[in-house]
């Protein structure tokens, strides 16, 4: 095991971090380090290692040449490791939540419950028996003499190989759970990674890459590469020692790689943007479709390719829709991350509260009326925060039409479940909806015309068994629960005769 080259630590807490991990071993990154910021302060939290092109062709390298030894080895010491790594993962939990409350800005009650935990309950998942995947047997055939074989009873066995080196490439919303539901799944199947966070906030993402060095993965089975540039994760996609990219961002980065990763044939898993929309029926229970929409509020300020961004309202309920919403929002307290009453947060960065607001005034020039919020709470001096956004419009407007990634809600009447169902379709994106009536048999009719890849019947619950990933613009593939273990697989048939 290679050494855990531990970061510095300041006496104020700030981590300064220049080493990456490549293939077992901890050496400086060469580019040297650059700011991680705190987006509720605006004061940096530490440096992150400043990876070259170089390092990251030598990371894919590093995985390539440690590809053979971890596919061969036996299925239950790789899943052993993924139990330790999540016992790893919680022990570090009281380390790990102020850090990534630092660099993300998510709330004490969204990092608390959603972040560290999350990430540890995805390796603990992956550490279960995996044969009911990974291999099954097919009915034998009885084949006549042909000029090709002579004939027989064929047998046949449908087997789930490792797909091979993965580039596992991140968003910054949730930069621990999304790495850890890349990673583990990959890691137990069998294939070795390139561990690539989001540039705004890498600092969690490489302690977790520390303890699955710490916890035993051999060399070169997980390495890691962060950098403020696009070059290095450009050279990854390109790079022929990788065979599949994982890739969770916008649908415009997604795009980018798909177009590059053709080019030597990548197997892709791509989890792109969403305009979620919420059809509230007539008939809904309005108190349980507004906790569903103000969830675009109040989780992580609405940093989320999952919510329900779009509220499609029928008409005899609209007017008391807008108005439980309004009152929503205005409950909400908008603030410091670290205190236990905060709700709403702020955004990553100086530019992501920018484009929010450009998609707000935006809005207002289409002829968007902002209920409530639209600008920078008064009471905050410091920090990338958005207040809390209540807008009514058409499904033509962009306010309507493109992924802000923000605390950004807008409201659309319809009058019929037909027209209902269209206006949720009419998208560019279809990752996740939701429906709120209390018909089940209307709700599940409406949800079986949704275009999503997920649709949540009066609930925002997810099911983490079930496959995730979107229909049109929002991305390629699934993952989740088993279907995490087929994604990071290739199939193989072997065949033979008796």
């Amino acid at each position: 095991m290679a050494s855990t080259a531990a970061p510095t630590t300041s006496p104020a807490g700030r981590r300064d971090e220049r080493r990456l991990l490549i293939g077992g071993a901890w050496r400086d990154a060469g580019g040297g380090g650059y700011e991680v910021v705190n987006p509720a302060t605006e004061e940096p939290v530490g440096l992150a290692p400043e990876a070259s092109v170089d390092d990251a062709l030598a990371a894919a390298a590093a995985a390539r040449a440690a590809l053979p030894q971890w596919a061969a080895t036996p299925a239950d010491e790789r899943l052993a490791l993924m139990a330790k790594a999540a016992t790893a993962i919680r022990a570090r939990a009281g380390e790990l939540l102020p850090l990534v409350i630092a660099e993300t800005g998510a709330t004490a009650a969204v990092g608390s419950r959603m972040q560290v935990p999350v990430a540890a309950d995805r390796f603990e998942r992956y550490s279960r028996d995996q044969r009911h995947v990974t291999q099954r047997s097919l009915p034998p055939q009885v084949a006549p003499t042909t000029p090709l074989a002579p004939g027989g009873l064929v047998s046949a066995l449908a087997l789930r190989q490792p797909v091979g080196v993965v580039a596992c490439i991140t968003s910054y919303n949730f930069p621990l759970v999304n790495m850890a539901g890349k990673v583990a799944p990959a890691l137990a199947m069998g294939n070795t990674v390139v561990v690539k966070p989001a540039p705004q906030d890498p600092l969690a993402v490489v302690e977790l890459v520390r303890i699955l060095d710490e916890v035993g993965f051999p060399p070169g089975v997980v390495n890691l590469v962060t950098s403020s540039a696009a070059d290095p994760a450009a050279a990854l996609v390109a790079s022929p020692d990788v065979d599949m990219v994982s890739f969770t961002g916008s649908t415009e980065v997604g795009v980018r790689i798909a177009e590059a990763g053709g080019r030597t044939m990548k197997r892709l898993l791509l989890e792109l943007g969403g305009k979620g929309a919420c059809v509230v029926l007539d008939d809904a229970d309005l108190k349980a479709a507004v906790g569903a929409i103000g969830s675009t509020w109040s989780f992580h300020s609405g940093q989320i390719c999952t919510a329900p961004t779009r509220a499609v309202v029928q008409r005899p309920v609209f007017d008391e829709m807008v108005e439980r919403l309004c009152r929503y929002a205005g409950v909400l307290k908008v603030g410091d991350p670290t205190e236990p009453d905060t709700v709403v947060g702020p955004l990553i960065s100086g530019a992501q509260r920018g484009r929010v607001e450009g998609y707000i005034s935006t809005g207002k020039q289409e002829g968007a009326e902002v209920v409530v919020g639209g600008g920078r709470p008064a009471h905050l001096a410091r920090g990338f925060y958005v207040e809390p956004t209540l807008i009514t419009g058409t499904n033509e407007m962009t306010v309507t039409r493109e992924e802000i990634f923000g605390p950004v809600v807008v409201v659309v009447p319809f009058d019929d479940d037909e027209e209902g169902v269209a206006i949720a379709n009419d998208s560019a994106y279809g990752l996740y909806d939701y429906v709120f009536s209390a018909d089940t048999a209307r709700a599940f009719q409406v949800a079986r015309s949704l275009r999503a890849g997920h649709v949540g019947v009066n609930t925002a619950q997810r099911h983490h068994e079930a496959p995730f990933g979107g229909f049109k613009m929002s991305g390629v593939g699934r993952d989740g629960g088993d279907y995490g273990l087929e994604a990071y697989s290739e199939l193989q048939s072997i065949i033979w005769s008796s």
